[in-house]
């Protein structure tokens, strides 16, 4: 048996989408809009979402200090400005990151006692949501589909680990959602081709998850080919609108079709890199996609499936037609142009163990040793063959 969601109770796409942010409706009218920096207000972006706030009689605060990779110590922080603002709606605005920190301070907010974050994972039931706010994420860029997806990764700074927070039933996908392509287009094209390549990477592994299911299966199918359409058309004008747009609904499918269905060992081994380095999660997957895809394809149904998703775009290989969009986007090939390699070496083993018991390698189809883990991860610093040189 499966419980789906597909999504938001309202999604917005589309150019002029953020003009629905008049729609959203509370007692109070108060709006806690969470953003990494203060890149957005530079951009011009924030005021045109105030500016329509203001319009429908909100009140609103911002609140900008989330990392690009969000620790809990800024969840804590932000989740108590809430207490003393009071929204009925927290409007996560910006990239995963911002998203996914608006989606936690929500669940503190709306349970005060709560100190921990083994507190809101499963097996616990986050105890209150929806009893305070609301939540409505806006897209700025393309790729973590966080504004559709019932989780939020929290990195505890500590530990060089991350977290995630999560609500199975679903109860974590935010309530709306606006995917306008006007907010993309200003995004530098590197963020364009990491964030690009995350929505494929989603797309890809929640396709092949023993977990999949029909649902989530047209979702991954829909994501894939929308996002393998249009990357590379926005990556080389960031003000193609219908590219934007495309890209922004393939993110938004990936969200839906990995949260009813499961990631895999690229997730695994990405959010290893991320915590430990803090190499940005779109690029991190980006970088190991390519060497999942050559450890999945040794089991023949998975090559199926591989050779299923690269027919629908006219390849003969999924896995060269993925080499070739990287580097027409100037993906790197490996993770040592990203990280320097005597620390790299020192912390191989504690990688590999991340890596093992991340929240998405269970998912993987093809169950990995410790050392084929291990012989990945070398794979993806060094290239093909894996070897220290």
């Amino acid at each position: 048996m499966y419980s789906i969601k597909l999504g938001c109770e309202k999604i917005y796409w589309g150019k002029n989408a953020v003009q629905q942010l008049k729609t959203l409706e509370g007692p109070r009218k108060r709006a806690f809009i969470v953003m990494s920096g203060n890149v957005l207000i530079d951009v011009g972006s924030y005021k045109k979402v105030t500016d329509v706030l203001e319009e429908a009689g909100f009140e609103y605060e911002a609140y900008t200090e989330v990392e690009p990779e969000p620790s809990f110590h800024t969840i804590l922080k932000g989740a108590e400005k809430m207490k003393t603002f009071e929204p009925d709606w927290i409007i996560g605005f910006g990239g995963g990151s911002a998203m996914d920190a608006a989606k936690a301070m929500w669940v503190f907010y709306e349970n005060p006692a709560y100190r921990t974050l083994e507190e809101t994972m499963p097996p616990n039931i986050i105890e209150n949501l929806r009893v305070k706010a609301k939540v409505c994420c806006i897209a700025t860029s393309a790729g973590t589909g966080s504004e559709a997806t019932r989780a939020a990764l929290i990195k505890d700074i500590e530990q060089k680990k991350k977290y995630s927070v999560r609500d199975m039933n679903g109860r974590l996908v935010p309530d709306a959602a606006v995917l306008d392509p006007e907010f993309t287009a200003t995004m530098p094209k590197s963020l364009t081709a990491a964030s690009g390549m995350d929505a494929l990477t989603h797309a890809i592994e929640s396709y092949v998850t023993p977990t999949a299911n029909p649902f989530s299966k047209a979702m991954s199918l829909a994501a894939f080919l929308y996002g393998y359409k249009s990357l590379e058309k926005v990556y080389e004008n960031p003000e193609d609108e219908n590219a934007g747009a495309e890209m922004l609904a393939a993110s938004c499918m990936g969200g839906i079709a990995f949260s009813n269905s499961g990631l895999g060992i690229v997730h695994g081994i990405a959010h290893s890199f991320g915590a430990e380095y803090g190499v940005p999660h779109g690029l991190a997957n980006a970088i190991v996609l390519p060497y999942g895809l050559e450890y999945n394809s040794q089991d023949e149904e998975v090559k199926k499936m591989y050779d299923e998703l690269a027919g629908y775009i006219g390849k003969e290989s999924l896995a060269e037609a993925i080499a070739e969009l990287s580097e027409k986007i100037d993906i790197p090939k490996t993770m040592k142009e990203k990280v320097q390699e005597d620390t790299f070496i020192k912390n191989l083993d504690k990688l590999t163990e991340k890596a093992m018991s991340d929240v998405a390698t269970p998912f993987n189809p093809i169950q990995p040793t410790k050392e084929e883990v291990k012989e990945l991860i070398l794979k993806v610093y060094y290239g093909k063959d894996g070897v220290i040189v």
